[in-house]
């Protein structure tokens, strides 16, 4: 088994563990032989906030969308997608076949598990995401973070390690602060503390540039990635069309909520008791000081090679009420 998956799966978090645990239980075998490797795509993570928005484009391409999920879909069944419970090592993988093109939206960190599958499906292309925290938290105080780094640029590797060696190939997708569709965990946190504090705290002038990307525009650089022949075994970073300083950002939640900005400085030790409080609330367990020292931190990334090779163009950053959450 490649990687040493039981070495590999000791190491990961609880979470992780239970969910390949989960998945790999509750895998039904199921095929494609019917001659379908030209116009199929497989999508893992095809529930999330990325599938969502990507599976209807590729309908518009006429293909017809195998859809794995560890989750239920949030859409109702539709003319053009198979889904199936995701899993970690198929028992009879040698059931999925003829899949040739992939896109993984599963974290890039567990996709290694999944390989077996990608193999016996006969997968020629793996489009995947990763995200450019790889390069933004490698220097963070936070301990969490920096191995959420390493294990971004591992997971980067191990990929191309195995993709090279199957003669595979590779596409990664790094994108900026994804938001949309109210699903994110970026702009609709923000949009959700407003609505329920009625402020958004600041740390220092919190004027870090950032470049939110729209979860649609991902999905549209995923499907541009997946038959490019200039993207074969490149890695690409993908930003948002629009600089901006974080408080602006916020600003523009609070105009989308119809709001009046309410915001609060709060000096950076205040902030760290203030996080240590707010931790004790489930929703804000993964909130840390570190978050706010990054409010004045630019995190900025050039689109302009997908531009090139994907014909990637971003929408500025604006909010439609569909973004926000319900």
């Amino acid at each position: 088994m490649p990687y040493g998956y039981k070495a590999e799966l000791s190491s990961l978090s609880a979470q992780t563990k239970l969910m390949c645990r989960e998945a790999n239980a509750l895998w039904v075998p199921w095929g494609c032989k019917n001659g379908n490797a030209g116009t199929a795509a497989g999508v893992l993570g095809a529930a999330s906030m990325v599938g969502e928005s990507l599976i209807p484009l590729l309908l518009n391409q006429g293909r017809h969308v195998f859809a794995f999920s560890r989750k239920a879909p949030v859409a109702k069944a539709e003319a053009g997608v198979s889904w199936r419970r995701l899993a970690v090592l198929g028992r009879d993988s040698s059931e999925v076949s003829a899949i040739e093109e992939w896109l993984c939206l599963v974290p890039i960190r567990v996709l290694p598990y999944y390989f077996p599958m990608l193999e016996a499906a006969g997968v020629r292309r793996v489009v995947a995401l990763s995200s450019t925290s790889r390069f933004t938290k490698t220097a963070s105080s936070d301990p969490a973070e920096k191995a959420d780094a390493a294990s971004l640029a591992e997971g980067e590797e191990r990929l191309k390690a195995w993709a090279e060696s199957k003669g595979v190939e590779w596409v990664i997708l790094r994108p900026t602060l994804i938001y949309g569709l109210g699903r994110d965990r970026n702009v609709s946190e923000i949009a959700r503390f407003i609505r329920r504090f009625r402020f958004f705290p600041f740390f220092g002038k919190a004027g870090g540039l950032r470049q939110p990307i729209h979860v649609e525009d991902v999905a549209a650089a995923c499907v541009s990635a997946l038959r490019n022949p200039i993207a074969a075994n490149r890695s690409y970073n993908i930003s948002g069309g629009e600089i901006l300083p974080y408080r602006d950002m916020v600003d523009r939640v609070f105009a989308a909520l119809h709001r009046r900005r309410r915001s609060v400085m709060i000096p950076l030790a205040a902030f760290r008791v203030s996080v240590g409080c707010l931790r004790l609330l489930p929703r804000y367990r993964h909130w840390s000081a570190e978050m706010a020292e990054r409010m004045n931190r630019d995190m900025v990334f050039t689109h302009a090679e997908a531009a090139a090779d994907l014909g990637f163009s971003p929408r500025p950053f604006r909010l439609e009420t569909e973004d926000l959450p319900q």
